[in-house]
């Protein structure tokens, strides 16, 4: 008998491929294969992303080619929350989810392709399905969201926070190590939030006390002996707490914080922390007690009610605060947000002024960044060889989002080696080094 055929499409952020992950896990140890093309696949399923307008016409255009091809189509994911805009342009998909509805899309599956009577379970890897490379894996360690952000709508598809347990997340993350992961990274939609949902409660690992707090999953965490990087780290003051961690080399100094702007006008406006000179109090804290500290954050400029002042106060705040991985966007409306109805929207062409500017300023910092590590030894992870050079990342940059450490191809590395590396040059936003 030949097995079930799945296609699979995942669209969005880090957190969605996680979800992608736990379904086609589920699939395979039931029996089901998977299949890269529409054409060969008994039904597709398609993890969307809702978040922002662009993301909307991917997601859109994913369904309408695979409802075009195949004609037998899933849909879960941040989108799925919309069904309505699903079933207005695709009336015939077979079922819509929202995000982290792993169970309901495993039987909207079951109903139109039953699985395979006796499915071999042990050709599943104890670690899961990873749709990332070998060497690195992402480890979710909450869902949902229990802030109102007004540019934002994923607490509306997502719901409010809901922690995984402490020793379920410290499962899978010694299963990855096991199974040659060399980095994890850690990711939620409120990262330093874990736990407040489960009230901290108290457990144990190994016989060792713990909390089901932020610090606490840290520490833990820290002891693995492989790389460990923050992602969205929402900047509470017990946020203070994991930097000498990140000293003592446990977690990798890096911390992506997303503070979004400087102004506190527009923070208040946004609902989101408003204190400038705090931040870059803290800031410098926590660069006193780690000085090799990495710091990535992004920003939205345009957002209604943005003055020139207001924008001139963000590019002091970026000159000042010196931060070394910077991404900025531009304010787009998302239905259903909060900050449609804010008055004063700014005008396209000005928001694109503003986004060269502030991009101009950080790559000035960036460039100045990565010249001072000219010289150094640093660690690095290989991703990638190719026939003419290697590429690889350091402890301050995060996949697919991050700079780069370009290296003179070498016939022993090998994708996955962690390797001592010294920089011999670089550009505004990736490194260039030698054996």
């Amino acid at each position: 008998m030949v097995n079930p055929k799945i296609g699979f499409v995942s669209l969005g952020c880090p957190k969605a491929l996680v979800d992608s992950e736990r379904i086609i896990t589920q699939l395979k140890a039931q029996g089901y294969d998977l299949v890269n093309s529409y054409e060969d696949a008994h039904v597709v399923i398609i993890n969307t992303c809702g978040f922002v307008e662009s993301a909307i016409e991917e997601s859109m255009q994913a369904i309408q080619e695979a409802m075009a091809i195949n004609g037998r189509v899933i849909v879960t994911g941040c989108l799925g929350a919309k069904a309505d805009k699903i079933k207005a342009v695709c009336p015939d998909v077979l079922h819509i989810s929202g995000p982290h509805a792993y169970e309901e899309v495993i039987q909207a599956v079951h109903r139109h392709v039953p699985p395979p009577a006796d499915p071999f379970t042990q050709l599943i890897p104890p670690q899961g399905i990873k749709l990332t490379p070998r060497h690195y894996a992402y480890l979710k360690i909450s869902e949902g969201c229990n802030h109102h952000c007004t540019f934002c709508i994923i607490p509306s598809m997502r719901g409010k926070l809901q922690s995984y347990s402490f020793n379920q997340l410290l499962t899978e993350a010694h299963k990855l190590k096991e199974a040659g992961v060399k980095e994890l990274l850690v990711i939620s939609q409120d990262t330093s939030a874990y736990g407040v949902d489960k009230k901290y409660e108290s457990v144990t690992w190994k016989d060792q006390a713990f909390q089901t707090k932020f610090y606490d999953l840290c520490k833990a965490l820290s002891e693995l002996g492989i790389w460990v990087r923050l992602h969205y780290v929402y900047p509470y003051p017990h946020v203070d707490d994991i930097i000498p961690l990140m000293s003592d080399k446990g977690l990798l100094p890096y911390i992506d914080i997303p503070l979004q702007h400087a102004s506190a006008k527009i923070l208040k406006a946004m609902r989101r922390p408003a204190n400038q000179e705090n931040t870059l109090k803290r800031i410098q804290k926590w660069r006193e007690i780690c000085p090799d500290l990495t710091i990535r954050s992004t920003f939205i400029v345009g957002f209604p009610g943005e003055t020139e002042d207001d924008f001139e106060e963000l590019l002091s705040f970026l000159k000042e605060a010196q931060l070394d991985r910077v991404g900025c966007f531009q304010y787009s409306p998302v239905e259903g947000a909060a900050a449609n109805e804010l008055a004063d929207p700014v005008p396209d062409d000005i928001k694109q002024s503003r986004f060269e500017r502030f991009m101009e300023v950080q790559a000035e910092i960036s460039y100045n960044k990565l010249q001072a590590k000219r010289g150094r030894v640093i660690e690095v992870l290989v991703d990638e060889v190719q026939e003419e050079q290697v590429i690889a990342r350091s402890n301050a940059d995060a996949p697919e989002i991050d700079g780069l450490v370009y290296l003179p191809y070498h016939p022993e590395v090998k994708v996955g080696d962690m390797l001592e590396v010294t920089v011999i040059d670089s550009d505004h936003y990736d490194l260039f080094a030698d054996y």
